[in-house]
């Protein structure tokens, strides 16, 4: 029995790709199908967000907020590109404008490195809890070493060291040229080493 194909499925024959279809129903208006690339996105956007600031709590504000913008610019959303590029930027500049004044700035920094410290335990305990234990003496000087990285190194040490993006990849998403970012990376991981010299 013949049956006439939905939109979904004529646009699916054409080559486009399940995300485009969701963009092309957001610029319409189309609050489900914005849910849909939330449901998508979300976690990864909170991590983000919580690398930048440090704060569980402002993350997960920040995230929430950089959606929520993204909903209202959707009619400067381009479908044939990909979609979290382009939130990325929205939240980066929300996660820049909340760490400008410089007392919360601090706070929010010292915070950083103990999520970042417990974030490497949590995915360490997966695979060997003894491993756990054993990085127990170098959590403090861990922490403050990743707490006091310049911010533009750190950004790119989150997004390479827990986030797993590629060089490629971070240069997009921060707008910068691969030797930027390199150079970023070298900085903060020479910084870290330089912090735990000698520990075992």
């Amino acid at each position: 029995m013949n049956r006439v194909k939905t939109e979904l499925e004529r646009e699916r024959d054409d080559g486009h790709t399940a995300e485009t279809i969701l963009v092309r129903r957001v610029q319409a208006g189309e609050t489900a199908a914005f849910g849909e690339l939330v449901s998508i996105y979300m976690q990864r956007c909170y991590y983000a967000a919580l690398g930048m600031v440090g704060s569980p709590q402002d993350a997960e504000d920040l995230s929430q907020e950089a959606f929520a913008r993204a909903f209202k610019a959707r009619a400067r959303l381009d479908p044939e590109r990909p979609f979290y590029p382009w939130l990325y930027q929205i939240l980066r500049r929300l996660c820049y404008n909340f760490t400008r004044d410089t007392s919360s700035r601090r706070r929010k920094l010292e915070r950083a490195g103990g999520w970042l410290v417990a974030e490497a335990r949590v995915r360490a305990s997966v695979d060997d809890p003894e491993r756990v234990r054993a990085t127990d003496a170098l959590r403090d000087r861990l922490e403050v070493a990743i707490r006091e990285l310049p911010p533009a190194q750190r950004e790119v040490f989150v997004l390479k060291e827990f986030e797993g993006l590629k060089y490629r990849e971070i240069a997009e998403l921060l707008e910068v040229p691969i030797g930027t970012v390199m150079s970023r990376l070298y900085a903060a991981r020479q910084r870290l080493a330089v912090r735990l010299d000698g520990i075992e």
